[in-house]
């Protein structure tokens, strides 16, 4: 699952920020490469790398391109291909982030309040606060340390009214503590399944509801929504590689608030555009949501957020950063807001290595710089 990828990550950027003394060059390229030719070029990388899945390369203004690769089902030898439903996995925590800015806007949630401002009967620690949840500082019990089945936890196995957001809140979230609120962040499914619960509580509708009518009406999303119980992958068509295995099997709507968005890729460069354009959200809100701490190895609220130096980038490119991995799908949802752009990546795969960008070598930053950079002469 994510938590020993996201831990060896926390790990590379502490050592970043710790190499770096204040605030890295933020100044940005003048443009990037037309449309076209930045997904040839990004196509290029991911067919070396032979990665299956889809790439969709949009633009702030409503033009995108898109391609798919691979196989979505070797024994069945069905390919992949656009628009189809994948497993959004933490990409959800990018859109529970962006709902509770939301509600930020409208003075009915203060990040620095106390969840039990919110949810006084919790049972757990009431006096951490929504950053802290949203930043992963919490020192919740985390769902990752369940007795694992096949060598998945046993969280993300259960079916039933029990897997809610509230129901998990009120449950297995609010039990012992695992270390002090407040202090270095780890990873962890639980503040973003309260923070579902916070969201249900302030607003008297359901997580999926709420997200049906802030995010995908308003946006025209058609294929957005949770995953239903024990749906096979979430209703999602490819099935989880690892390697030449497939993956064993989750409940995919375990992830709730987390984790359990399904939609396609199409649907997520549109949530992006919105975000870019301040359809979503004030820009004092997007600009809160979107500043990456230093202290935090760059984290922001539900997102990090980054100057990225790039292969064929004059300069440092600021770029927002949302990655996933569940149920055998791997995502990275990348916007360069300066730019006007995102790069948007599933595969089907989990065992591909996408590297660390920052480190100036890998998958990642090689398909930033060919989408984010003009290319070199």
């Amino acid at each position: 699952m994510m938590g020993l990828r996201m831990m060896r990550r926390v790990l590379l950027l502490t050592a970043l920020c710790a190499a770096t003394p204040g605030r890295a060059e933020t100044s940005i390229p003048s443009t990037a490469p037309p449309l076209e030719a930045a997904l040839t070029r990004a196509s290029a990388v991911l067919s070396r790398a032979r990665l299956p899945g889809e790439l969709v390369v949009a633009d702030a203004d409503g033009a995108e391109r898109a391609v798919a690769y691979g196989l979505a089902d070797r024994e069945a030898r069905k390919a992949n291909r656009v628009g189809q439903r994948w497993v959004w996995a933490s990409i959800t925590k990018q859109v529970t982030a962006t709902l509770v800015m939301q509600e930020v806007d409208r003075g009915r949630i203060a990040l620095d309040a106390a969840i039990g401002t919110f949810l006084p009967g919790f049972g757990g620690d009431r006096a951490i606060t929504i950053r802290q949840l949203l930043q992963h500082r919490s020192g919740l019990p985390n769902p990752a340390d369940t007795p694992a089945v096949d060598g998945v936890p046993a969280f993300y196995r259960e079916t039933g009214s029990g897997i809610g957001n509230t129901a998990r809140a009120a449950g297995f979230c609010a039990g012992a503590k695992k270390r002090p609120r407040g202090g270095d962040w780890e990873y962890n499914n639980c503040d973003y399944l309260v923070l579902g619960a916070v969201l249900e509580a302030v607003t008297g509708l359901p997580y999926g509801r709420l997200v049906d009518q802030r995010i995908a009406r308003p946006l025209g999303l058609r294929s957005l929504r949770l995953a239903p119980d024990g749906a096979t992958r979430g209703g999602a068509a490819a099935v989880g590689y690892d390697g030449a295995a497939r993956v064993a099997a989750v409940n995919v709507a375990t992830g709730g608030a987390s984790h359990a968005l399904t939609g396609s890729a199409r649907d997520l460069a549109e949530f992006d555009r919105a975000l870019m354009a301040g359809r979503l959200l004030s820009p004092q809100a997007r600009a809160t949501a979107w500043e990456g701490d230093t202290q935090l190895g760059f984290m922001a609220l539900g997102v990090w957020s980054f100057p990225a130096r790039l292969d064929g980038c004059a300069a440092p490119v600021q770029i927002v950063e949302r990655r996933g991995d569940f149920a055998g799908t791997q995502v990275r949802n990348i916007i360069a807001p300066e730019l006007g752009r995102a790069v948007i990546l599933f595969t089907n795969d989990q065992s591909v290595e996408f590297g660390e960008v920052w480190q100036g070598e890998g998958l990642t930053f090689d398909l930033l710089s060919a989408a984010l950079c003009p290319a070199n002469p």
